[in-house]
C-alpha cells in the first residue's frame, strides 16, 4: 500500500516511516502544510496520515482540499487534540478515522488498514478476479488455488492494476505509486515494462489468463475484455 505521513515532529514522522516500510508499504513524507498540498496535488495515496497542527498551516484544510478535488485518498487523523467537537469537523469534512496521540504503530496501522480495506476492497482482505486471487493481508498470489510467488514489487504491481482493472495505466502512474518518492530518481520509466514481462510471465506459467493489455503510447490495461 501507499502511504502519505503528513506530520512536523520528526521523531513521530520517522517511526511510522520506518514501521510502515518494514511491513512492505511505500510510504512519502511531508513535514509542512505546503509539502502535503504539493504531494496531494501530485500522488494518490492508499491512506494518509494527516496530523492536524502543522507549522505553516491547519491540516483540516488539506482535508477540504481533497474533498473539493475529490480525491479517494483514504485519511486517519493523527492528532493531540481530544476534543469531541475537533473529532466531528475532522470526520465530517471526510477523514476515516481519528487516533489519539500518543498510539501504539501497531493500532495507527490496523486502522489505516481497515480504512484501506473498507475503500478498496469492501472490506475484504481477499481480492478474486476469474482464476486469480490476491490476499492483501499475507500479500499471497494464487492462480487456481496454486501459489505463485511475487517478488514484493511485482505483488504491489499487480495488486495495483487489478484494483484499478479495466482502466488504462501509464507507465509514469504505475512507478510512482509504486515506488513512491524513488521514481523521482529515475532516467526514465521504461523499467516498469520489465516488471510486468515479469508478473505476466509468472501468471501464465501458472495456468493464469493474460490480462495484461497494452495500450500503445500509453501504458497498460488490467481487463478480461
Amino acid at each position: 500500500m501507499k502511504f502519505l505521513i503528513v506530520e512536523d515532529e520528526e521523531g513521530l514522522r520517522k517511526s511510522i516511516d520506518q514501521y510502515l516500510t518494514a511491513e512492505g508499504n511505500i510510504c512519502d513524507c511531508a513535514s509542512n502544510y505546503e509539502q502535503g498540498y504539493q504531494k496531494l496535488s501530485i500522488y494518490d495515496y492508499d491512506c494518509v496520515l494527516l496530523d492536524l497542527t502543522l507549522p505553516d498551516g491547519e491540516g483540516l484544510q488539506l482535508l477540504k482540499y481533497l474533498k473539493k478535488i475529490n480525491k479517494a485518498d483514504g485519511v486517519l487523523i493523527i492528532s493531540a487534540r481530544n476534543s469531541l467537537d475537533q473529532k466531528i469537523e475532522g470526520l465530517s469534512l471526510g477523514a476515516d478515522d481519528y487516533l489519539i496521540k500518543p498510539f501504539h504503530l501497531s493500532e495507527l496501522y490496523a486502522r489505516a488498514l481497515a480504512i484501506i480495506r473498507r475503500r478498496n476492497f469492501n472490506g475484504n482482505s481477499l481480492l478474486s478476479f476469474n482464476e486469480l486471487e490476491i490476499d492483501t493481508a499475507s500479500k499471497e498470489v494464487k492462480v487456481n488455488g496454486q501459489l505463485v510467488y511475487l517478488t514484493r514489487k511485482e505483488f504491489d504491481l499487480l495488486l495495483y492494476f487489478l484494483v484499478n482493472k479495466n482502466k488504462v495505466i501509464s507507465k509514469s502512474a504505475a512507478v510512482v505509486h509504486i515506488w513512491g518518492d524513488e521514481a523521482d530518481m529515475a532516467d526514465s520509466f521504461d523499467f516498469i515494462y520489465t516488471h510486468i514481462k515479469n508478473v505476466r510471465k509468472k501468471l501464465t506459467d501458472s495456468g493464469c489468463k493474460d490480462y495484461f493489455q497494452s495500450v500503445y503510447g500509453v501504458g497498460y490495461k488490467f481487463t478480461d475484455a
